[in-house]
């Protein structure tokens, strides 16, 4: 900038000339947009109204210029003043000016806590939705889960896609024992699957008390799989032999919950079957499959197989043994064995089943065990007695492993 005096010219710095323009009087704070709109994550304060009263100390403003035309400019002021005072009584006003008291320090503003019932952010929009359907078959135990397709996935790779794929767990339960996967998908954010997964042994209790969780992830071959979002669905929700479709946006992932009761804890499912052959004068037993059974190798998995005994054995002669399924906890055995034995003598005798991880080079595990007969209880009773009633009549029926087994040896 330059003057002209007396036919010269004058410079002016840059500096000197914003401190003409921008600093013409005393130095006050600029306020910032936030203190026309502020935060107040309890509420504001009860002495807090619409307008706040002027200090007592305040000339009072005429009546008539209250009552007359104010010009924008003077509404302006008073609104910009109002809102000075309203904010200095939480501490956000500049220092005192003439006509404010400054009997009444300001108060400390409250700090912002993060609110626990607040809304984070759009997880449809940020993780994607997942379409699915669930089936309970009650006459044959199994639950169906049809995994159909995934939309706006959340890109995990560096290419901005991902390579999807989908795995169920039963919770509460040990989650190698119940767990189950889709195949994968390569470079894509909007899967189509199709797949349809099943949970065998799945009882009226389990579909009260348990609950399925689905979750999306990412696969990657040279480091850890990465999560994407999951949902959960109480089993209760769903109606025997009535499909259900679901079309969920996928949520963070959820804590699992560390204090599950012990008792709920499970060795596992057997499928039995029972039947007494008038043709072959015996007892025809079928050991078809187990599920979620528990995991007894480093591995996280076992190798299982199957032993049967009918008690009371004089001889020893009743043993019968499956084949070992190789790393597994759901094995399919489809085995059966035949107890030659008169049908009168059925009802003092027990049989006994047991299910065994096999070891090499030391004794095999014991993973769990079932017994059938005239002592037994509940179901187990209930499968006896109507084998017995029904001569010729294959009948299969679901049991529970029990961690100890009266009566057995627990070696092999």
């Amino acid at each position: 900038m330059t003057l002209r005096r007396r036919g010269k010219k004058a410079t002016i710095s840059i500096q000197e000339h914003m401190a003409i323009d921008v600093c013409p009087g005393p130095i006050r704070p600029i306020k910032q947009i936030s203190d026309y709109f502020p935060r107040f994550p309890r509420g504001l304060p009860p002495d807090a109204g619409p307008r706040a009263a002027a200090p007592p100390d305040a000339p009072a403003r005429p009546a008539a210029a209250s009552a007359g035309r104010r010009s924008p400019s003077d509404g302006a002021r008073d609104d910009d003043e109002d809102v000075d005072q309203l904010f200095g009584a939480y501490g956000a006003s500049p220092g005192p000016g003439p006509g404010r008291s400054t009997a009444r320090p300001p108060a400390k503003l409250p700090e912002d806590e993060p609110d626990a019932d607040g809304y984070e952010s759009d997880d449809c929009t940020a993780l994607g939705t997942l379409d699915f359907s669930l089936l309970y078959d009650q006459e044959n135990n199994a639950l169906h889960c049809t995994i159909s397709k995934a939309k706006g996935l959340k890109p995990m790779d560096h290419n901005g896609l991902a390579d999807p794929y989908v795995k169920l767990h039963l919770l509460p339960g040990a989650s190698k024992a119940n767990k189950l996967r889709t195949k994968t998908l390569r470079n894509t954010l909007n899967p189509t699957w199709n797949e349809t997964l099943t949970y065998y042994g799945i009882t009226d209790e389990d579909m009260i008390r348990k609950t399925l969780r689905i979750s999306v992830c990412d696969e990657d071959k040279f480091r850890h799989n990465e999560f994407i979002g999951e949902t959960r669905v109480p089993l209760k929700k769903l109606k025997p032999n009535h499909t259900k479709t679901f079309s969920i946006c996928l949520e963070k992932q959820l804590p699992v919950d560390k204090t599950e009761d012990k008792s709920l804890e499970e060795r596992g499912r057997i499928l039995i079957s029972l039947k007494y052959s008038s043709q072959k004068q015996g007892l025809l037993v079928g050991i078809v499959r187990c599920a979620h059974l528990a995991a007894m190798d480093a591995n996280g998995y076992s190798d299982p197989y199957v032993k049967t005994y009918l008690k009371p054995d004089v001889d020893k002669k009743s043993k019968h043994k499956t084949a070992v399924k190789k790393k597994t906890l759901n094995p399919e055995f489809n085995e059966e064995f035949c107890y030659e034995i008169k049908h009168g003598d059925l009802a003092k005798k027990t049989l006994e089943i047991t299910v065994w991880d096999y070891d090499i080079g030391k004794s095999n595990d014991f993973i769990g065990g079932v017994v059938l007969g005239i002592n037994a209880k509940g179901e187990r009773l209930k499968h006896w007695f109507d084998c017995l009633k029904n001569k010729d009549k294959r009948i299969e029926r679901w049991h529970t492993l029990t961690n100890e087994l009266p009566g057995a040896v627990l070696s092999d």
